[in-house]
């Protein structure tokens, strides 16, 4: 039988062989001719060959609740018996409100278009065999996940979506990246990491993206991309918006790739809700092979009908077989269209995956080898096509050779291409590391062109002019040493909201200002577009900004504490790696501040007492600024918003409303720069009682505080209090400076013993300043206990002003 060749293919456990044919980089692009034959098959609901229930014993069967008859078989589960194009017209009438007469223009598709779908699958299913024999090969290295018998989708994908969609995947993308039009070449040499794959070999198998295509990734984590799919929703809405005559006849979606396993992650009901609550263009894909990695899904999931989860937000939704590649074509036209015209949707595949995970998680999973093999043999979307659909429509075998010859051309060329390409320069990972160099001066970036006019144009007037009278308001205060911190960044904000109409914000309990006014009037003045009130999940709307970075714009979120940025870890750490691995396609101009840090008595427990500054500085491609004061607030926020990258600005939780002061107004500050606060002075370097005090946050209160005891108790004793605006990149020439005179360092850290910014520092100051210490640093850190509430024991985890007195007097002393 004709399909032996196919099976041939996938034979072992990973796809392992050693055969002379397998190893060899065309064996892979045979052409063989294969002549249409209708066969008869046995369906899942027939009985199986007694050979084929012969393999499996009562020990091989998983122990599963399953059909019997189906585990005889070797399957999972049965392909679906009513998902046929005309059950599939009862559920778009019954859901998605779409009559007979507007389903009939579905009803049939064309002779050339089921040949390009089938050029599509036929393509997909070469690549990822070329990528299975050259990650065996060792040319492929690291995790890779392959897409053999889902080629339905990439049909899909090229049939009905447009090159203006935006296209957000997961890291089993490669053929939607094919389907996208990213060019295979690309693809294959990102895969073998070269300097002319898609993202210069800075992304590999996982992360695919093509900003020309817009296709936007290939994301590893399991779910992250569906936050990010609907802020790149939003993007089109904003677009139109501020552009509504050129974007009058703008029809473009953003579409998601979800596995049915992935959708049972919160994050889906959360974008469905936003989805929902905006009107969002977005459509759901959600790719069902039963498999959630390697577990069956219905084992974990107790409704794995993922197309009903938009019920309750009033998201249609529908299913259809996904080994039937005309009634798939025919479902996503119905459905994209509906999503250009009227909204959100969710469109479930059902697929059948024939390999493992990844070649690195073979197939020696429970049952499954026999499940695969009934699947390579009775629902392969493209044998099923040659053998039914294509004589139905009057493709020939010419026809179908003359597609399996274009396929596989273009995989050939791609392997070549790829092995060609040489490997990506080493110095290109730091070159990658920020869009912004750390010194670049903020203060001469220009706004987008016509900023003022779109501004103008697309808000209201009388909401812009009490916005630009509060403003007035805020700058007197600023001027009369009365602005407080978070009144300081409120400002900030505004004015970059008023000069950049591509300035958007999220927080919880925006409309109210939330607790320190940081998005006062933002709401008010922008509208909700612009300035969005979220749920209370940090994750997702850090995700939807990051969405919306990729896409033009230079969201900030503000978090009500910093702290609750734990819950969007996964999206933070994204944000900081997209510009380097998309080999610098995308910049990622995300601004996110919050209050946190931990103050002497600060009464608040552990959980909102941690160090989440320290939790994040290791993570690649961030800026991370630190303000004590209005001044220092406001400039920084002003440049970090201007800035190409992703940074995070934190600010003293129990200062925010207690320190008032000026702002530089009109003026961004360095984001790479320490500030000297005060110096000590000649003579006390020379007598050798200088000391040199690195702090932040609540500690340059404290430290201050400190100066005055040091004064009363002996005057000849000094410091050089130095602010650590910039915790990232590390500004070492002022601390170098600074230690030149000193020789002695103490450092009053608000974060923990164990990993914390004072024990990057202090190792840093070791390597690179060694020679002018006259003693060890004194860290003055957390204890690693959790913060505790009582004051009585807080004072044993938390250090403060008297501890750096005592400090102070030891290094002098020499007692350190």
């Amino acid at each position: 039988m004709r399909i032996s060749m196919r099976l041939a293919l996938f034979a072992g456990a990973g796809l392992a062989t050693t055969s002379t044919a397998f190893l060899n980089p065309s064996s892979f692009l045979s052409t063989t001719p294969r002549p249409i034959q209708v066969t008869t098959r046995a369906t899942p609901l027939q009985a199986a060959p007694a050979a084929t229930a012969a393999r499996v014993t009562a020990t091989d069967r998983p122990t599963y609740n399953e059909d019997p008859e189906a585990m005889a078989r070797g399957q999972m589960r049965p392909r679906p018996e009513d998902l046929g194009w005309e059950r599939v017209k009862t559920q778009l009438n019954t859901a998605f409100g779409l009559t007979e007469n507007s389903l009939g223009k579905y009803d049939t598709v064309g002779k050339a278009d089921l040949l390009k779908a089938y050029t599509m699958m036929e393509v997909s299913r070469q690549f990822e065999n070329a990528c299975n024999q050259a990650y065996m090969q060792g040319k492929i290295r690291g995790f890779m996940h392959l897409d053999n018998g889902q080629e339905s989708i990439p049909a899909l994908v090229s049939d009905a979506i447009k090159a203006g969609d935006i296209k957000h995947s997961y890291y089993r993308e490669h053929t939607h990246a094919l389907a996208s039009g990213v060019p295979a070449e690309n693809v294959m040499a990102e895969l073998f990491a070269k300097v002319d794959g898609t993202c210069k070999g800075a992304g590999g198998s996982m992360h695919i993206y093509d900003v020309s295509k817009n296709f936007q990734g290939g994301w590893a984590l399991v779910s992250e991309q569906l936050p990010y799919a609907v802020g790149a929703a939003r993007s089109i809405l904003l677009d139109r918006q501020l552009d509504a005559e050129g974007k009058k006849d703008d029809d473009r979606i953003t579409i998601v790739f979800i596995g049915e396993g992935g959708a049972q992650n919160g994050r889906m009901a959360e974008c469905l809700n936003a989805a929902a609550k905006e009107g969002l263009p977005i459509l759901f894909l959600v790719i069902d092979n039963g498999r959630a990695i390697n577990t069956f899904t219905p084992d974990v999931a107790a409704n794995s009908d993922v197309f009903k989860a938009g019920m309750h937000y009033g998201i249609p939704g529908v299913k259809v077989d996904g080994q039937n590649m005309a009634d798939t074509l025919k479902t996503g036209r119905a459905v994209v269209d509906y999503v250009r015209e009227k909204g959100p949707a969710i469109l479930q595949v059902h697929t059948y995956r024939f390999t493992g995970h990844s070649p690195a998680d073979p197939e020696h999973e429970r049952g499954r080898k026999e499940e695969k093999r009934w699947a390579r043999a009775e629902a392969d979307p493209i044998v099923i096509f040659e053998e039914v659909t294509a004589p139905a429509n009057g493709i020939t075998e010419a026809d179908l050779e003359a597609c399996r010859a274009e396929a596989k051309a273009t995989v050939k060329k791609a392997v070549e291409f790829a092995d060609a390409s040489s490997p990506p320069p080493a110095g290109l990972a730091k070159e990658l590391e920020y869009p912004d160099a750390p010194n670049t001066d903020y203060n001469l970036r220009a706004p987008p062109a016509g900023a003022e006019a779109i501004t103008k144009k697309t808000v209201d007037g009388a909401a812009l002019a009490a916005c630009k009278e509060y403003i007035a308001l805020l700058r007197s205060n600023s001027e009369k040493n009365m602005l407080t911190i978070g009144d300081a960044v409120n400002l900030a904000i505004l004015e970059e909201m008023v000069r950049d109409p591509t300035t958007t914000i999220h927080a919880e309990d925006l409309q109210a200002g939330s607790s320190y006014n940081i998005p006062k009037l933002t709401q008010q003045t922008f509208g909700k577009l612009r300035a969005a009130d979220e749920i209370i999940d940090e994750g997702h709307f850090i995700g939807k900004a990051l969405g919306e970075a990729m896409n033009g714009y230079r969201p900030i979120v503000e978090l009500m504490n910093t702290n609750f940025g734990i819950y969007g870890l996964a999206e933070i750490s994204s944000a900081g790696n997209t510009y380097a691995t998309t080999g610098g396609q995308f910049l990622m101009p995300m601004t996110i501040i919050g209050a946190g840090g931990t103050a002497p008595n600060q009464a608040l427990g552990a959980e909102h007492s941690q160090p989440f500054h320290a939790y994040v500085m290791g993570i690649p491609g961030l800026k991370i600024c630190t303000a004590a004061s209005p001044y220092a607030a406001y400039g920084l926020t002003k440049s970090m918003i201007r800035d190409n990258g992703p940074g995070i600005l934190f600010l003293p939780v129990k200062l925010m409303k207690e320190i008032k002061g000026n702002a530089p107004v009109d003026q961004c500050l360095p984001m790479n720069k320490a500030v000297a606060l005060s110096a000590a002075s000649d003579a006390a370097v020379l007598a050798g009682k200088a000391v040199t005090v690195l702090t932040y946050l609540h500690g340059v209160k404290e430290s201050q505080i400190a100066q005055a005891a040091i004064a009363e108790r002996d005057p000849s004793v000094e410091i050089d209090l130095i602010e650590l605006r910039s915790l990232k990149p590390l500004d070492m020439d002022t601390i170098r400076a600074s230690l030149s005179r000193t020789h002695k360092l103490a450092i009053l850290d608000e974060s923990t013993s164990s990993g914390g910014v004072g024990a990057t520092i202090s190792a840093l100051v070791s390597e690179q300043c060694y020679d002018e210490l006259d003693a060890p640093v004194k860290r003055l850190c957390m204890d690693d206990a959790p913060v505790p509430y009582a004051s009585s024991m807080e004072k044993a985890v938390v250090k403060r002003s008297t501890d750096l007195v005592d400090a102070v007097f030891d290094l002098v002393a020499g007692r350190v």
